[in-house]
């Protein structure tokens, strides 16, 4: 780093970091506080932080969560999310380690089917149900879904953000990833069930009273409105199809959210103020600051800095590089969001795949994917689903602070960074 700007540009960074992880001030104002100050030291300008799709604002991720909150808003109307809750807890028969492991596994498929941040917005709230049904803190059941959310969502192309990225930059294909990734992921998620029962086990505590009142519950007389419910799942359904036909329709998916969103307040008679107020605009506020302030680092050459090191330290060694590219990513991800850092990654990655002489599918291509998706788990900032979570825990009033939520998510990414690091020295180079 050569001029002043850059170093300002981690000295702000580092002091919003700090101001978030304190819990100071608000995340929020410490974010677009921070993004403030970028502007105001040059270390990005308007159009760079606004209208660059490589250093600005991801506006695509901040359509896409719109268009999905307003979604989940209408459906939350329906009754939707109280049916499911009633009925997760009965089949768990009202038992919080089974309701927990159950949670777990839905999310986890469900993310690797959509996108993470989708599937934390459609199951937070019947999480947030099912623990008051249950007289349970909500908190630990809605760290274990994000967790979840961010493995499972490591296993396949769609699942999370970076794996778009690594897939268009590599020439990969959703079948690569299934084949590559999602065997290890699956593997990972019994990791982690076991894991949260020793992490949480101090409050899985059986109600007897509150579980028999429970299981006495009718689920289907929690449908309040059936016809909004068959519009909202149709709609949705037809959103999600729209995600998973992207490679023949080529609609970015916050456009498919947006259209979904629009077309459902459209034909059902909710006020359009109503939904708009179930939208998280704290959480929205907030990606659009660490948006700025990252694509400040980017702009002043500092996390291309790192990356370049990164990449020096690898040289041609495969065994070694991957290991360290899979340890770094992780590490590099939890400071900073995974999307922008496996933007700056993916083209130095792919020197250094040629200079390996290496496949399109080569175990640094993998390497990376597993470092920046499960490394995201490792503070509250990591990962776009971490913080909309977060977002959703504050608007309930069962807010999870930066610490409550890294002391965990710290322990499931060392543990799973080391089972990946496992499988690729043996998949890659022990079997090969």
């Amino acid at each position: 780093m050569s001029n002043w700007q850059s170093w300002a540009a981690v000295a702000v960074f580092a002091g919003v970091y700090v101001l978030i992880i304190t819990e100071w001030v608000h995340r929020v104002a410490a974010a677009l506080g921070g993004a403030g100050l970028m502007l105001a030291i040059g270390a990005t300008d308007d159009a760079s932080a606004f209208h660059s799709a490589e250093t600005g604002i991801d506006w695509n991720v901040i359509f896409l969560l719109l268009g999905m909150m307003m979604i989940v808003g209408v459906l939350k109307r329906t009754g939707l999310f109280e049916y499911l809750a009633i009925w997760s807890v009965k089949k768990a028969k009202a038992r919080p380690f089974r309701v927990m492991a159950m949670l777990i596994v839905i999310t986890a498929v469900a993310s690797a089917l959509l996108d993470n941040v989708t599937t934390v917005l459609l199951v937070a709230p019947v999480t947030l149900l099912v623990c008051d049904r249950l007289r349970l803190p909500a908190a630990p059941f809605l760290i274990a879904e994000v967790l979840a959310s961010n493995v499972g969502g490591t296993a396949t192309l769609v699942g999370d953000p970076p794996n778009i990225i690594i897939a268009s930059r590599a020439g990969l294909t959703f079948n690569d990833f299934l084949v590559h990734l999602a065997p290890l992921c699956a593997l990972l998620i019994v990791v982690l069930v076991l894991l949260c029962r020793v992490m949480f086990a101090k409050y899985f505590v059986y109600d007897e009273k509150r579980a028999a009142e429970v299981m006495e519950l009718r689920e289907r007389e929690a449908i309040k409105n059936p016809r909004l419910l068959a519009q909202g799942l149709g709609i949705l359904a037809l959103v999600v199809a729209g995600f998973v036909l992207h490679p023949v329709l080529h609609y970015e998916p916050s456009v498919v959210a947006l259209l979904g969103a629009g077309l459902l307040v459209a034909i059902s008679k909710v006020e359009t103020g109503e939904v708009l107020g179930e939208v998280e605009w704290p959480t929205l506020a907030f990606f659009a600051g660490l948006f700025v302030m990252v694509g400040s680092l980017i702009e002043t050459g500092v996390i291309g800095e790192l990356a370049g090191s990164l990449a020096d330290a690898i040289g041609g060694a495969e065994l070694g590089g991957s290991m360290l590219l899979l340890g770094g990513s992780a590490v590099l991800s939890g400071i900073v969001d995974n999307i922008p850092y496996v933007a700056t990654m993916a083209p130095i990655t792919s020197e250094l795949v040629t200079d390996m002489g290496g496949d399109p599918d080569h175990v640094m291509w993998w390497a990376l994917a597993l470092g920046a998706d499960l490394g995201g788990n490792a503070t509250a900032i990591g990962a776009s689903a971490n913080v909309v979570v977060l977002g959703i825990a504050e608007r309930n009033r069962q807010p999870i602070s930066f610490w409550q939520f890294t002391k965990y998510g710290l322990v499931v990414t060392a543990a799973t960074v080391a089972v990946a690091a496992l499988y690729l020295w043996l998949r890659y180079f022990a079997l090969a």
